[in-house]
């Protein structure tokens, strides 16, 4: 502002009116009178004479009704809040009679009050606080709060905070009141001093006091004024013209502060309302922890259902959906599905429901192109990347191989896919080879399979998670493989006997034993006995020979068949493991299991086969006979293969056959010895009268017709084209996602590249989706009501601290504060109130999930803890914050409406 050098303030025709509803009382009636610069003025008067109403109404504490305050030629007849706030923060201080020091802060706090709310740097207030604490020689007392002083001192601090921010006015009323008449003197000479570079406004009742130390009096009587023993007559000019002025404001930290003190000043009240704050918080906290506990449960099973039951897509599948609405649409078999009415008639009619049925079973069989598929799969920028789980996409190839033990009796090597149920010579290696067709179409090693492979590792966690190593090492090479034991560390008798452990004697024996309700006996290895156990696997493709120019199946040649596993691989027991208690993906279903290396090597080694590379290098002719694939072979030339196959069969594969055909011709064969059976079926094989039937068998049994077949039995693999795909998921969530997936790539491709699959977990999926989903409403419902009431009761603790503060809420208006200052210091007390509640309820919830805890195990064992997750603490003290807060909006908007005139007088 720009300041008038003969004067500074006037009061122009000022009268304010209190009105109580039909009283009215007239505070200041038509009050006129000008200020100088620095003088020391005292207003008398009796009680009710408007002296302490002009003073307010000169310190902006009060509103006049009529006439027009001039500060410093300025009007204020238009003066906003904001400026009213401004005016009293930097142009006046005031001294009241009961020195309005805030009780929760010390001496320097108070004091340095005003200069916060001016925006003074911490550096600056600090020092100039430190000065006005010197000059009213309380300097050394700046650590103490207001209630270890005496009155005299306090009324110091008082005259420090008004002088702090340098005012141009000070504002005293009765500032002896509360004083004896010593410590009273002091205090009127420290005002004395002041008036000599400032005007100094006292309201006093002491006449004595008036004259000895003021050098004007003003005397008032009934709103009037009646006296004025030096008045300033000369005529005030208004001047437009303003300086800026940096206007008061309050920053959340001093907020802060003030409410910190003042609920450290009450510290069992404080700690008492955070921890009824905290119940909601508990509550909710609890619940979350246990539904933590249970997602985790969840997620558990989850992850295991879907290494359990992951998507799987195979060459040759049905198309369910079809299945099922043809099914529903017919009445299913015999019309036992049907929800069709019955219909009344009078004779007996065909059902043809069941032919239709299996008609729809055979149209329902869908071909998968997953050559393409795979080629979107391998595009990690593909959308269903982001579903996919822990294990990613395994590849399964249809490799084709056997794989050949020692025998524990004869030392001769076994095929460890023989057949338990013959008798006769069960160790000859032909007994042991497949029994009907002669070729190696059907080399599959059953007894052997490929434990699961991670995303990007030779074995996946979830193998490592199920199963417990006994003994030895995880397989880490192609040729290593483990044992696979049961849960009580048994493998199956007829394994054992078909690994080569038991001899077949000992199979017999124990089967003896069961049939005639014995007790089996129990045979045992120790792990070392076991481990480092010797295997040979035989690929499909080496069981053919190059002979006079055709590759030959020396599948049945025992002599060639020894020689050939011989140079086979050898593969060895490095590990015996067992699934862990509890494991819901020990799946692995075979005795023996080997690594996906060990597939890669059957690929490998057959597709560098010289059988294989042949026949790729031959389109047309089939290697094995030298036909064209194009032509038909001739009736006889099948005849001749028939008889030809059926000549080296050995005694015990020939009553199969004679079985087969026994069966298909309907004979009774009941009292036909063995050599009387075999008899028959070389007279029936000679007979050129079974032509047809034996063609039947050539054709149901050489069924290479095609490039592609040949290759097929070399066990030839493309990797390009997988045999099936299977998709792993985490959860459900993930499984849906990759189902949308697959649907829209689908709708990229043609009719005949689409993938159909049977998602077996569908409706399991949704039930459980239907349960997490039921739960995580009624938490939400939970919380919601938690938050109403929280909101309520930290409504009715604010409200309860603004009728506290009051005192506080007037002291802060006098020295500037603004409203919005106002609310911010209840707003940071709830601030505060919600962290300490937040915290004390996180704090509580962990521990209480210890007994809790305790409880579950006890009644359902480790499956469910309860576990509150340091994202959910920090987001519960959040919640409390920001819960408490929109509590107190209201309590703190009431604060800052209050009248600060009122607010002073409230004690």
């Amino acid at each position: 502002m720009v300041k008038c050098e003969v004067f500074m303030l006037e009061l122009k025709n000022i009268s304010k009116q209190y009105k109580t509803g039909d009283l009215v009382q007239v505070a200041l009636d038509d009050v006129s009178v000008s200020f100088r610069n620095n003088e020391f003025v005292a207003i008398l008067g009796q009680s009710g004479s408007g002296k302490t109403t002009m003073l307010n109404v000169i310190g902006g504490l009060d509103r006049y009704d009529s006439g027009d305050l001039i500060i410093d030629g300025k009007s204020t007849a238009t003066y906003t809040n904001k400026e009213w706030d401004t005016y009293r923060n930097h142009t006046v201080g005031f001294v009241f009679q009961s020195y309005n020091l805030i009780p929760h802060q010390t001496l320097l706090s108070n004091v340095e009050l005003a200069l916060t709310l001016s925006g003074v740097s911490k550096k600056e207030r600090r020092q100039r606080a430190n000065d006005a604490l010197e000059k009213v020689g309380l300097l050394e007392q700046a650590h103490k709060k207001p209630n270890q002083l005496s009155g005299g001192q306090m009324q110091r601090v008082a005259i420090a905070r008004a002088l702090v921010n340098n005012p141009d006015v000070l504002l005293a009323d009765e500032p002896t009141g509360a004083l004896d008449s010593e410590t009273g003197l002091q205090v009127m000479e420290l005002l004395k001093e002041v008036a000599k570079d400032k005007l100094v406004i006292m309201v006093t009742h002491n006449a004595e006091l008036a004259d000895t130390y003021a050098n004007r009096i003003v005397h008032l009587k009934d709103g009037k004024v009646i006296n004025d023993s030096n008045p300033f007559v000369e005529e005030i000019k208004t001047l437009t013209e303003t300086s800026k002025i940096k206007k008061a404001s309050m920053g959340f930290l001093t907020a802060l502060s003030l409410s910190f003190n003042n609920l450290r000043s009450k510290k069992s009240r404080t700690l008492l309302t955070s921890f009824a704050g905290s119940i909601g918080i508990i509550g909710i906290a609890l619940i979350l922890s246990l539904s933590t506990g249970v997602n985790n449960y969840i997620d558990e099973i989850q992850r295991e259902t879907m290494t359990s039951y992951p998507i799987t897509i195979s060459e040759e599948t049905f198309d369910v959906t079809s299945i099922l609405e043809d099914v529903m649409e017919n009445g299913g078999p015999m019309g036992m599905l049907g929800e069709n009415e019955s219909q009344e008639r009078d004779g007996v009619y065909t059902n043809s429901s069941e032919l239709q049925t299996s008609q729809t079973m055979k149209e329902a069989i869908v071909k998968n192109n997953l050559s393409s598929f795979k080629e979107y799969l391998d595009d990690e920028n593909s959308e269903i990347w982001q579903y996919i789980g822990t294990n990613g996409v395994v590849y399964g190839y249809d490799t084709k191989f056997n794989v050949y033990a020692k025998d524990s009796a004869t030392n001769a090597y076994v095929n460890t896919s023989r057949s338990v149920n013959g008798s006769g010579s069960s160790n000859s290696l032909s007994n042991n080879l497949a029994l009907i067709t002669g070729n190696s179409s059907n080399v599959r090693a059953r007894n052997f399979s490929e434990l699961l492979p991670g995303k990007g590792e030779l074995i996946s966690q979830v193998v490592y998670d199920s199963y417990d190593l006994l003994s030895g090492a995880w397989p880490t090479e192609k040729n290593q493989v483990v044992l696979v034991l049961d849960k009580n560390n048994g493998i199956s008798t007829s394994v054992l006997y078909q690994l080569g452990l038991i001899t077949s004697e000992q199979y017999q024996n124990i089967k003896k034993q069961i049939e005639t309700g014995e007790e089996p006996d129990e045979i045992s290895w120790t792990y070392d006995e076991l481990t480092g156990l010797k295997f040979k696997l035989v690929t499909a493709s080496d069981y053919y020979v190059l002979k006079d120019g055709l590759y030959v199946d020396v599948l049945n040649d025992v002599g060639l068949v020894n020689s050939i596993i011989d140079a086979g691989l050898e593969l060895s027991v490095v590990g015996i493991i067992k699934p862990k208690n509890g494991a819901a993906n020990a799946n692995i279903s075979t005795a023996v299991a080997y690594t996906r290396d060990l597939t890669e090597y059957v690929i490998d080694h057959t597709a560098d086969s010289a059988v294989v590379k042949a026949q790729m290098a031959s389109t047309d002719i089939d290697v094995t006979t030298g036909l064209n694939f194009s032509s038909n072979v001739s009736d006889d030339m099948k005849i001749f293969f028939a008889r030809a196959y059926f000549a080296t069969l050995e005694k015990s594969e020939k009553l199969e056959v004679f079985s087969l055909i026994a069966m298909m011709l309907g004979m009774d064969t009941s009292a036909m010895n063995d050599d009387m059976k075999i008899a028959v079926l070389e007279g029936f094989i000679a007979d050129d009268n079974n032509a047809e039937m034996l063609i039947a068998l050539y054709d149901s049994y050489y069924p290479t017709t095609s490039r592609d077949d040949n290759l097929d039995t070399f066990g030839y693999v493309n990797r390009a084209v997988p045999s099936s795909i299977s998709i792993y998921a985490d959860s459900f969530d993930s499984k849906e996602g990759i189902k949308e997936a697959i649907a829209h790539y689908n709708e990229t491709v043609d009719a005949e590249n689409q993938i159909t699959y049977v998602d077996y977990v569908a409706m399991l999926t949704s039930s459980i989706s239907q349960i997490v989903d039921i739960i995580s409403y009624v938490l939400i419902a939970f919380v919601a009501v938690s938050l109403i009431v929280s909101c309520i009761m930290i409504a009715i603790i604010t409200n309860i601290s603004v009728l506290e503060r009051t005192k506080e809420i007037g002291i802060l208006r006098s020295i500037g504060a603004s409203k919005g200052n106002i609310s911010l210091v209840f707003v940071a007390e709830t601030f505060i109130i919600g962290l300490f509640s937040g915290i004390i309820g996180v704090v509580i919830t962990a521990l209480l999930t210890l007994p809790i805890n305790a409880i579950l195990n006890a009644l359902v064992g480790d499956m469910v803890k309860a576990t509150l997750n340091v994202g959910y603490a920090f987001l519960l003290i959040l919640v409390s914050v920001i819960i408490t807060t929109i509590g107190g909006i209201i309590p703190a908007l009431k604060a800052s409406k209050m009248d600060p005139v009122r607010a002073l007088r409230s004690e």
